[in-house]
C-alpha cells in the first residue's frame, strides 16, 4: 500500500471537521466525496446529521483548490436536496463565501454556485440570498457580477414574483444600468425584461426609466416590444413540494386548485417603491409662512411646492392633521388657481398614503363634495380626479361616506347633486359583490329620492347609481325598493343594467387558467439573462392553445377576416433557405433529364466544351416534359457547374441566360431557387458585359416571386459587400423593378430606410446617384409625400432628390404597372404597410404616455406650450405620417388646451391639431372624438390671427377627410351664439371657398337652416357671405332640395330664402302654416315702409310703437345723459398727458363737479357727488343697468366718468372701490363691442391711477384691477399702455412693481409684436432687466445685445458713446441678475434666463471700450459672483449645467482679459484675504476653494504682465500687495512662509514679477506705499530681498532660492518664488 493511500485510509477514521479541512487536497477531496455519498443517503430532513453537517459549508466551498471547491459544491448541492427550511441558518454565511470564491471560477465551477444558490431559494432563504446578491454585484471583477445577475433572473423566471420579490431587484439595477461592461448592461437589460413579464411593463419604466440614461432608455424601450406573455412560475419552493406530496398521498384536493392558484396576480406599483417623507421637507419649506400670505401667488406657490412632494408615488405616513386643516381652508380659497392646486394635492395625497389617509379623507369629504358646485373646468376636473383617487386608494368605502353623500343630495346646488351620483356610481363600480351588498340597503332610498328631482342631470344620475348595483348584485335585492317605480322607469333601468351588464358575465382572467404541465411545456428555461435580449426572445410562458383561439370574439374575426391567407402562411412560413446538396448526389437526381457527356463538359477547363455543354444543356431542359419538377435540381447543377464564378465572359452569359429561360418556363419558379441564384448573380452587375443578362434575369425572378423578395435580399447583400460598382448595378435594377411592377409588391418603409440610411450614405457618388434615381421612380407612383422622409439627409443630396423627383412627376392611379407577378401569393405576402399610398406610418403610442399627457394640465404656461411643441417634434420625427393607435388620449389633452387663457397656446394647439391631421390622414375622424367642434368654437374669437389659425386647420382637415363628416359640427358652430360676428363672415367664406370646385353635394342641405338666419343677422358682412354662400349651396344641392327642406325655417328668414329662390324658378305650394308666416311678415313688410328688408324679428314691434309715439306725441323722459354740445374735443385739449399719476388737485375737482352735474341727469349726478358712499354705489348701479343702452352716450362723457372713477379708486373704502371695478370692465367690454378705442387723454386720466394703485393690500381688488389693466390694453393700444405700465416698474411701492412686472410679461406673450419698436429703447430693457422675473427679462436682454451688436459694427458711433456712458449701470445691472437667473433656474425653471444674461455679460466685455468703464466696485460685485457660481455644487444639476460651468469660466477669462487690468489686480488681491470664521468648517473649505479660484486668474494675468507692464499702474498694484501683507501680519507671514499656501506665494510671485521687470526702479513706483512709516513696511523687505537676487543671479538663469523664514538683515519672511 503506497503512501498516499495509508494516508487516504487513516484520514477516514478521522472527524468529519478534520478530514475537510485537512493540509493535504486529497483528502479534503475525498471527504467532500463521501460526504456527498453520505448526504444523497440521508432521506428524513428532520435527521440530526443534516443540523450537523450545515457549519462545515461556509470554510469547504472556500477552499483555495479547484477540484476540492467542485467536490465541496457537490457535496453542498447533496446536502441542500436532503435538508429543508431549518437549513437556512446557514445560508447567509455560506452564500458570501460562494459570492467571494466561486463566481469568479471555472465556468463549472460558476454553473455549480448558481445551482447552490437556486436550491437556497427552494428552501426559503431568499432574504440571505438577495442580500449576497447586493454585494456581488458590486465585484468590481465583471466576470463575477454576470453570474449573480443569471442567477438571479433565473430565480426570478422559475419560482416567480411571491417567492422572489422584486421591489429588491428593481433597487439592484440602476446601478447595473451604468456599469462600464457591455456584458453586465446586456445582462441587466436582461433581467428588466424579465421583470417586465412579473409585474408589467409600465410599473418597470415608471420605476426605472428615471434613473436610466437616455441611450440605456431608447435600447430598453426596444427590448420591451418583445416582453410579452403573462409569466407563471415553473418551479415550487421546498414546503409546496412537500405539500403537493402529501395531496398525491391522500388523493384529496379539486383539481382546479392548482390552476388557479398559478394565475398570476396583478402587482401593484405600490408595493414596489419605498415611501418617501414629505413632512420633513415640507416643515423646512416655506409652505406654513406662504400658506396664511395675503398673496394669491405665494398662496398658490406654496400648494405647489406641497403638490410637488405629494406626487410620490409612496408617502411614508405620517401626522398630516395640520395640512390637510390648512387644505381644507385652501380649497374654498377665492382665488381659483389657489383651490385647484390644493384640491390636486389631497388627491396625489390620497393615492401616496393611501389607508393612511383615511381619517384625513373623511374630515376633507364635506368640503369636496360642496365644492363641486364650482363650474370652472379646470375646477371639475380636478374635484372628480381627487375623488376617484380618495376611492381607489381606499381611503374611503362606500359605508364610510353614506351620510355625507345624503348630505351632498339635498344641497340647493343641482350641479352637486349630479356630480356627488356620479361619483358614488364610479365608486360602485370599481366596488366588489361583497361590498355592494352590505350597503346597497343605504343608497337605493337615496337614489329613490333623488329620482324626483327637478334636474334631468341628477335623475340621469341617480339611474346611473341604481344600474351599477343592479349590474354587480343583481334584480332581486333591488325588487322591494324599486316597488315603487312607474313601469317606464322600471323599463329604463331594467335597460340599463341589461346594457352594463352584457359585457360582464365571465369572471377571472380573459386568458383562463393553465395548467403547471402546460406551463412548464410551454416555457423556454434561459439560463442567461442577456437571452431575453433580440433575437433571443424565449416563448411565451403560457402559449395560448387551440381551445382559447377557437373562442374568437367579434373584434378577432373582424381582425383575422381579410388577411386570412396571411394567417395560415405565417404559421407554416415557406422555407426559402437552400438545404446543402453535393454534386454526386445532384447528379444522380438527374441522370434520366440530362446527359452525362453535357454535365461532363460542364466540367471541362475548355471554355469552348463548357460553352457548347450550355447550349446542349439549354436543349435537353426545353425538351423535358415536366419541368416544374425539376427546376431547383436543374439549377443546383448549373450553381455547382460551371457556377457562378466562372471566369470566362461568355460561359457567364450562357449560365446568365439559361437560368432565365428555366424560370421563363415554368410554371412555378420557387424562393429557394431565387436564393440559389441571386448568391453569384448580383456579382454579374458589377461588369458591364454581364449586367444586361443579370438585370433580366432578376427581372424574370421578379415576374416569378414579386420583387420584394428580390428587394429584401438584395438590401442583406449591399449591407455586407462594399464593392461600388455592385451597389449601383443592384440600385440601377430596382429603378427598372419599380417602373415595371409599381410599389404594390413592395415593403416602401424597408426600401425608404435603406436608401436613407445605407445608399445616400454610401461614400461612392455612383451609389448615391443610383439611389437618388430609385427615390424619382418611388416619388412617380407614391406622390411628393415620399420626400418628408429624407428632410434630414446633407442639403446637397437633398436638393438633387428635389431635382430627381422634379424629373419623374407623380402620376397617380394614371401610373400602371408594365409587368405582373406570376405568384398568387406574392401580393398577400409583401404588402407596404402604410396608408391608402402605400408610404409607412409610425406607431407613436409609445412616446405619449399618460405622465406625458398631464403635461398638458401644467398650471405653468410654458410647461403647457413645450407639451405641444413636442406632439409637433414627434410628428416631424414620424416624418408626418402617424398611425392612429394611443392617439385618442392624445386629442382628449389637446381639446382642453384649446380653452387655455393663454392665447398663444390656443394657436399653437390648433397648429398642432393641423399638423396631426395631415399625418395621420382619413383615420383622424374617429381618432380625434369630434375635437373639430371644439376648433370651430375658436372662430369666435376676436383676435384675427386666431380665427385665421383655425381657418388653416379646417384646411388641413379636410384635405384628409371629407366636407360630409366636417357639416354637422359647422351647422352646429353656426348656430352658436357665441361664434360672434366675424367668425360667422369667416366660416361662411370659408365653406364657399371648399364649395367651389364641387358640382353637387346633397350634404351641405343641413346648413340650410343656418345660413338663412345668418341671412337676417345683424353684421351687414355675415349676411353678404350668407347670402353669397346660400348661392352656392342651391347650385350644389339643387332649388328642388332646398325647397323640400325650407319647414325648418320660420319668419324672416323663410322669406329671404323663399325671395332667393325666385330666381331658380316658380316656388311650388307649400303647407299653409308656411304660407301664413310669409303673408304676415310681407304685410309687416308694407306697414313698415323703409325698414331694413332684412329682418329683425321685433322688426313689426318697433315699427308700430314709432308710429304710435308719433300719433300721441307724449313727452319722452329725460335721458340718464345729457351729451347735447359735450365739447368733448375742448375737454380733452385740457387734459396734461402723463405717464406718472398725479391726484387730482382742488380746482380740477369743482371742474369735475360742474361736469357731472352739467351732462348727467340730477338723479344720477346727486348719487355720484354725495358723500355716503352708499349712495356712489347706487349711482354706479343706475349706470349699470342702462349701460347697453347709452353707450353712445357714454363715450361723449368718458372722460368726466373716469376722473369721478379715479377718485373713488383713490378714496379707501373698499365697497366703493369693488363696485368701480366691477363696472370697468363691463363698461371697457361695451366700448370693445362697439369697437370704440380710447384716445390718449381719456387713458392718460385712468391708467397711471390704476397702475399706482395696483398694489393694493387686498387681494380681491389687487386682481381685479389686475384684470382691468388688461382689459384695458384691448380697448386702449398694447403699444400705448406699455409706457405707462413701464412707469410702474419704477414705483417704490414693491406690490406694485410685481404687478407691472406680470403685466410686462402679460404684454411680451400676448402683444410682443405691437411692443417689439419699444422694446428697442435702453432705459425700458434696463427696466424690464433690474424689475422683472427672468423669463421676462430675457426679452430686455435681447434688446441690450442687439444695440450692442449694432454698437460693435459702428464703433465709432453715437450710440457705442451712449452705451459707453451707461456701461457700468448696465454691467450692474447684469451682475445683480446673475444671483436671480441662477436661483431662478435651481427652482428646477429653464436655464435660458441664466444663459441670456452670462451671453449678454460677455458681448459688453468682447468691446475694450466698454469693458475699461466699469468702475472697481460693479467689477468686484461681478467678478465675485461669477467665481462663487463656478464653485456652487448646484450648478452641475441644473438644466444644461455642464454648458453654463463652460460659459461662466469663459466670460471670467474674458473680464481678466479685456476690463482694466490694474483693477483686475487690485481686485483679485484683494479677495485673497481671509473671508469668513475660520472655526466654521464648510466654510473654510468653501473659502480655501475660492482663493485657488483667485489664485488661477491671477497667474493668468501675472503671465501676460510682461507684455502689458505699459498698461498697468503699478503703484496701485504695489499698494494692494503692500495692504495684504499688512494685513497678514508678521507673525502669521512666517507661519505660512514654511507651507506651501498658495495665496500667500501668489502675492509674492506678482511682486517677484514686477521687481524682475522694473529692476531697481521699481522703488520709484512706492508713491502710494507710506514707506516712513515704523516699523518699515513688509513689502520694502520683499523688494529689496528679489533685487538682491536679481543682481547675484548669472544672466539666463532662472532664479531659485530656498525657502527661507525670513530675508538676511530684516525682520520680515520673504521668499523667492519658483516660477513666475
Amino acid at each position: 500500500m503506497s503512501e498516499e493511500e495509508k494516508l487516504l485510509k487513516d484520514a477516514k477514521k478521522l472527524p468529519w471537521e478534520a478530514r475537510l479541512l485537512h493540509k493535504n487536497w486529497k483528502v479534503r477531496n475525498d471527504a467532500n466525496i463521501d460526504l456527498a455519498a453520505l448526504c444523497d443517503s440521508i432521506t428524513d430532513p428532520k435527521d440530526n446529521r443534516i443540523r450537523e453537517l450545515g457549519r462545515y459549508f461556509k470554510k469547504t466551498i472556500a477552499d483555495s483548490n479547484a477540484p476540492v471547491q467542485d467536490k465541496a459544491l457537490d457535496a453542498l448541492i447533496a446536502y441542500l436536496k436532503a435538508a429543508d427550511a431549518d437549513a437556512g441558518r446557514y445560508a447567509k454565511e455560506v452564500c458570501d463565501a460562494i459570492v467571494s470564491k466561486c463566481l469568479t471560477g471555472r465556468p463549472k465551477t460558476v454553473e455549480k454556485a448558481q445551482m447552490v444558490f437556486m436550491l437556497w431559494v427552494e428552501l426559503e432563504a431568499v432574504d440571505a440570498f438577495l442580500d449576497v446578491m447586493e454585494k456581488a454585484i458590486k465585484n468590481k471583477v465583471a466576470k463575477a457580477v454576470v453570474p449573480a445577475i443569471d442567477v438571479m433572473f433565473q430565480a426570478l423566471s422559475e419560482f416567480g414574483s411571491k417567492v422572489v420579490p422584486p421591489k429588491r431587484i428593481l433597487k439592484m439595477l440602476p446601478e447595473l444600468f451604468d456599469h462600464q461592461d457591455q456584458n453586465v448592461r446586456a445582462s441587466s437589460k436582461g433581467l428588466t425584461l424579465e421583470l417586465c413579464r412579473w409585474i408589467g411593463r409600465d410599473n418597470v419604466k415608471s420605476i426605472l426609466f428615471e434613473k436610466m440614461r437616455d441611450t440605456m432608455k431608447k435600447e430598453l424601450e426596444a427590448e420591451l416590444v418583445n416582453a410579452t406573455g403573462a409569466a407563471m412560475p415553473t418551479r415550487k419552493i421546498r414546503s409546496e413540494q412537500d405539500k403537493e406530496l402529501e395531496q398525491e398521498v391522500v388523493g384529496s384536493g379539486p383539481a382546479g386548485e392548482e390552476s388557479a392558484a398559478e394565475i398570476p396576480e396583478e402587482i401593484d406599483e405600490y408595493e414596489l417603491v419605498d415611501p418617501v417623507d414629505i413632512l420633513t421637507p415640507l416643515e423646512k419649506s416655506k409652505f406654513w409662512k406662504d400658506v396664511k400670505s395675503s398673496k394669491w401667488l405665494e398662496r398658490k406657490n406654496a400648494v405647489e411646492g406641497l403638490n410637488k412632494l405629494a406626487s410620490a408615488k409612496r408617502i411614508a405616513p405620517g401626522d398630516f392633521i395640520e395640512v390637510c386643516r390648512a387644505l381644507k381652508k385652501l380649497v374654498m380659497d377665492v382665488n381659483l388657481a389657489v383651490s385647484v392646486e390644493a384640491v390636486q394635492a389631497i388627491g396625489n395625497l390620497a393615492s401616496g398614503l393611501r389607508t393612511h389617509f383615511s381619517a384625513s379623507s373623511r374630515f376633507l369629504l364635506p368640503v369636496l363634495l360642496e365644492k363641486l358646485k364650482e363650474k370652472k373646468p379646470t375646477m371639475a376636473e380636478a374635484l372628480s380626479h381627487t375623488l376617484k383617487a380618495m376611492h381607489k386608494a381606499k381611503c374611503l368605502t362606500l359605508a364610510d361616506i353614506v351620510e355625507d353623500v345624503k348630505t351632498a343630495v339635498k344641497n340647493k346646488v343641482p350641479h352637486v347633486r349630479s356630480l356627488t351620483l356620479n361619483w358614488v356610481a364610479n365608486c360602485v363600480e370599481t366596488s366588489n359583490k361583497a361590498t355592494i351588498l352590505k350597503v346597497h340597503k343605504d343608497y337605493v332610498p337615496i337614489c329613490m329620492e333623488c329620482l324626483n328631482d327637478g334636474t334631468p342631470e341628477v335623475r340621469d344620475a341617480a339611474f346611473s347609481v341604481l344600474a351599477s348595483i343592479g349590474k354587480i348584485v343583481g334584480m332581486r335585492p333591488l325588487e322591494k325598493s324599486l316597488e315603487k317605480l312607474d313601469d317606464i322607469r322600471r323599463k329604463k333601468l331594467s335597460e340599463m343594467i341589461g346594457i352594463s351588464g352584457s359585457g360582464a358575465s365571465t369572471v377571472g382572467p380573459s386568458g383562463g387558467t393553465v395548467s403547471s404541465a402546460q406551463a412548464s411545456d410551454g416555457t423556454v428555461v434561459k439560463k442567461s439573462a442577456a437571452s431575453m435580449l433580440s433575437g433571443k426572445n424565449p416563448a411565451p410562458a403560457a402559449p395560448t392553445g387551440k381551445k382559447v383561439a377557437s373562442g374568437k370574439t367579434g373584434a378577432s374575426k373582424k381582425a383575422d377576416g381579410p388577411s386570412q391567407s396571411q394567417t395560415k402562411t405565417s404559421g407554416q412560413p415557406e422555407d426559402v433557405e437552400p438545404s446543402e446538396m453535393s454534386l454526386e448526389e445532384i447528379e444522380t437526381r438527374l441522370e434520366s433529364l440530362i446527359q452525362a457527356q453535357t454535365i461532363a463538359d460542364l466540367k471541362s477547363n475548355a471554355w469552348q466544351k463548357r460553352s457548347e455543354a450550355l447550349n446542349s444543356f439549354k436543349q435537353e431542359v426545353e425538351a423535358i416534359q415536366q419541368l416544374d419538377k425539376s427546376v431547383e435540381i436543374l439549377i443546383r447543377l448549373l450553381c455547382v457547374v460551371p457556377g457562378w464564378s466562372d471566369k470566362h465572359i461568355k460561359v457567364q452569359q450562357l449560365v446568365i441566360e439559361v437560368v432565365n429561360h428555366i424560370a421563363s418556363t415554368t410554371s412555378k419558379f420557387s424562393k429557394k431557387c431565387v436564393v440559389l441564384c441571386i448568391g453569384g448573380l448580383y456579382e454579374r452587375l458589377a461588369d458591364i458585359k454581364t449586367r444586361t443578362q443579370a438585370m433580366k434575369c432578376l427581372t424574370t425572378f421578379s415576374e416569378a416571386v414579386g420583387p420584394g423578395f428580390i428587394f429584401e435580399r438584395m438590401f442583406k447583400i449591399m449591407k455586407e459587400q462594399k464593392n461600388p460598382k455592385i451597389s449601383e448595378g443592384l440600385l440601377l435594377w430596382m429603378v427598372s423593378a419599380v417602373e415595371d411592377f409599381g410599389v404594390a409588391h413592395l415593403k416602401l418603409k424597408d426600401v425608404i430606410d435603406f436608401c436613407k440610411n445605407i445608399g445616400l450614405q454610401s461614400s461612392a457618388s455612383a451609389t448615391r446617384n443610383a439611389t437618388i434615381k430609385l427615390i424619382g421612380a418611388l416619388h412617380k407612383f407614391v406622390g411628393p409625400d415620399i420626400k418628408a422622409f429624407f428632410s434630414d439627409v446633407k442639403p446637397s443630396l437633398l436638393t438633387a432628390v428635389e431635382a430627381e423627383c422634379q424629373k419623374n412627376p407623380f402620376e397617380g392611379a394614371a401610373t400602371k404597372p408594365k409587368k405582373t407577378v406570376k405568384a398568387s401569393d406574392a401580393a398577400s405576402s409583401s404588402v407596404s404597410g402604410g396608408g391608402l399610398d402605400g408610404l409607412p406610418r409610425e406607431d407613436i403610442s409609445s412616446k405619449i404616455p399618460p405622465a406625458f399627457l398631464k403635461e398638458f394640465e401644467s398650471s405653468n404656461w410654458k410647461v403647457r406650450l413645450q407639451s405641444i411643441e413636442a406632439v409637433n417634434k414627434i410628428v416631424e420625427e414620424a416624418n408626418k405620417r402617424i398611425q392612429p393607435n394611443g392617439t385618442v388620449e392624445l386629442f382628449g389633452a389637446l381639446r382642453s388646451r384649446l380653452y387655455d387663457s393663454n392665447k398663444n397656446i390656443t394657436m399653437a394647439t390648433l397648429t398642432c391639431i393641423s399638423g396631426l391631421a395631415s399625418a395621420m390622414g382619413p383615420a383622424v375622424d374617429k381618432s380625434s372624438k369630434g375635437i373639430l367642434s371644439d376648433v370651430l368654437k375658436c372662430l369666435g374669437d376676436n383676435k384675427k390671427q386666431m380665427r385665421e389659425c383655425t381657418l388653416a386647420t379646417l384646411d388641413s382637415w379636410v384635405a384628409v377627410t371629407h366636407l360630409d363628416k366636417m357639416v354637422p359640427y359647422i351647422a352646429t358652430c353656426l348656430t352658436d351664439a357665441k361664434l360672434g360676428v366675424e367668425g360667422r363672415k369667416d366660416l361662411f367664406d370659408w365653406l364657399c371657398r371648399q364649395l367651389t370646385g364641387l358640382v353637387e353635394f346633397p350634404d351641405a342641405i343641413s346648413l340650410l337652416r343656418p345660413v338663412a338666419i345668418a341671412m337676417t343677422d345683424k353684421s351687414v358682412d355675415v349676411r353678404k357671405a350668407a347670402e353669397t354662400f346660400f348661392g352656392e349651396l342651391v347650385r350644389v344641392c339643387g332649388a328642388d332640395m332646398v325647397m323640400k327642406n325650407v319647414q325648418d325655417i320660420q319668419g324672416p328668414a323663410l322669406t329671404i330664402v323663399l325671395e332667393r329662390l325666385k330666381s331658380y324658378g316658380p316656388i311650388p305650394e307649400i303647407h299653409d302654416a308656411t304660407k301664413t308666416t310669409s303673408s304676415s311678415w310681407q304685410a309687416v313688410k308694407k306697414k313698415v315702409g323703409k325698414s331694413n328688408g332684412h329682418g329683425s324679428k321685433h322688426g313689426s314691434k318697433v315699427a308700430s310703437s314709432k308710429v304710435d309715439s308719433t300719433k300721441e306725441s307724449k313727452p319722452e323722459p329725460q335721458a340718464l345723459l345729457i351729451v347735447k354740445d359735450s365739447n368733448k374735443d375742448k375737454r380733452e385739449r385740457s387734459v396734461a398727458l402723463r405717464f406718472k399719476f398725479e391726484e387730482l388737485q382742488s380746482e380740477q375737482i369743482q371742474d369735475l363737479e360742474n361736469d357731472l352735474m352739467k351732462y348727467l341727469r340730477e338723479d344720477l349726478h346727486t348719487q355720484l357727488l354725495s358723500t355716503d358712499f352708499k349712495k356712489q354705489v347706487d349711482g354706479i348701479e343706475m349706470l349699470q343697468k342702462e349701460l347697453s343702452s347709452i353707450t353712445k352716450e357714454i363715450i361723449e362723457v368718458l372722460d368726466i366718468l373716469l376722473k369721478w372713477f379715479v377718485l373713488r379708486i383713490c378714496e379707501s373704502n373698499t365697497s366703493c372701490l369693488l363696485k368701480v371695478l366691477e363696472f370697468l370692465p363691463e363698461l371697457f367690454e361695451t366700448l370693445r363691442n362697439e369697437n370704440y378705442t380710447m384716445n390718449e387723454s381719456e387713458a392718460s386720466i385712468l391708467l397711471p391711477c390704476l397702475i399706482e394703485k395696483s398694489g393694493h393690500e387686498n387681494e380681491n381688488v389687487l386682481e381685479k384691477m389686475r384684470e382691468l389693466m388688461k382689459q384695458m390694453i384691448y380697448c386702449y393700444s398694447a403699444s400705448k399702455t406699455f409706457p405707462y405700465i413701464m412707469e410702474g416698474l419704477r414705483s417704490r411701492n414693491n406690490r406694485t412693481r410685481t404687478v407691472c412686472g406680470d403685466l410686462v410679461g402679460f404684454l411680451l406673450d400676448n402683444h410682443y409684436v405691437e411692443i417689439t419698436e419699444q422694446l428697442k429703447s435702453l432705459n425700458t430693457a434696463l427696466d424690464i432687466i433690474t424689475y422683472c422675473s427672468p423669463d421676462e427679462a430675457v426679452e430686455g436682454m435681447k434688446v441690450l445685445c442687439q444695440e450692442l451688436e449694432t454698437a460693435t459694427n459702428d464703433p465709432e458711433g453715437s450710440l457705442m458713446d451712449d452705451l459707453a456712458k451707461d456701461a457700468d449701470r448696465i454691467v450692474c445691472c447684469l451682475a445683480y441678475k446673475v444671483a436671480i437667473t441662477f436661483d431662478f433656474s435651481l427652482m428646477g425653471e429653464s436655464s435660458r434666463p441664466c444663459k441670456y444674461v452670462l451671453n449678454t455679460l460677455m458681448q459688453i466685455f468682447q468691446n475694450k471700450r466698454l469693458a475699461h468703464v466699469v468702475s472697481e466696485r460693479t467689477l468686484e460685485n461681478l467678478i465675485t459672483k461669477l467665481l462663487l457660481w463656478l464653485l456652487d455644487e448646484r450648478v452641475p444639476r441644473m438644466d444644461n449645467g455642464s454648458q453654463l460651468l463652460k460659459a461662466l469660466n469663459v466670460l471670467v477669462l474674458k473680464i481678466l482679459d479685456t476690463a482694466e487690468r490694474t483693477l483686475s489686480f487690485v481686485i483679485l488681491i484683494s479677495l485673497l484675504k481671509p473671508q469668513g470664521d475660520p472655526s466654521n468648517e464648510s466654510f473654510a473649505t468653501r473659502s480655501i476653494n475660492f482663493s485657488e479660484l483667485v489664485v488661477k486668474c491671477l497667474i493668468k494675468l501675472t503671465k501676460a504682465l510682461e507684455n502689458t507692464i505699459d498698461e498697468v499702474n503699478i503703484d496701485r498694484i504695489l499698494q494692494s500687495i503692500h495692504v495684504y501683507l499688512e494685513e497678514l501680519g508678521v507673525e502669521e507671514i512666517r507661519r505660512r512662509a514654511g507651507t506651501e499656501e498658495r495665496p500667500f506665494r501668489m502675492v509674492k510671485t506678482l511682486l517677484y514679477e514686477l521687481v524682475k521687470l522694473r529692476g531697481p526702479a521699481i522703488k520709484d513706483n512706492l508713491s502710494m506705499v507710506p514707506i516712513d512709516m515704523e516699523p518699515q513696511p513688509i513689502i520694502l523687505a520683499y523688494i529689496d530681498l528679489n533685487l538682491q537676487i536679481r543682481m547675484l543671479m548669472p544672466a539666463g538663469q532662472t532664479p531659485s532660492m530656498p525657502n527661507n523664514p525670513m530675508p538676511t538683515g530684516t525682520t520680515h519672511s520673504a521668499e523667492c518664488p519658483i516660477e513666475g
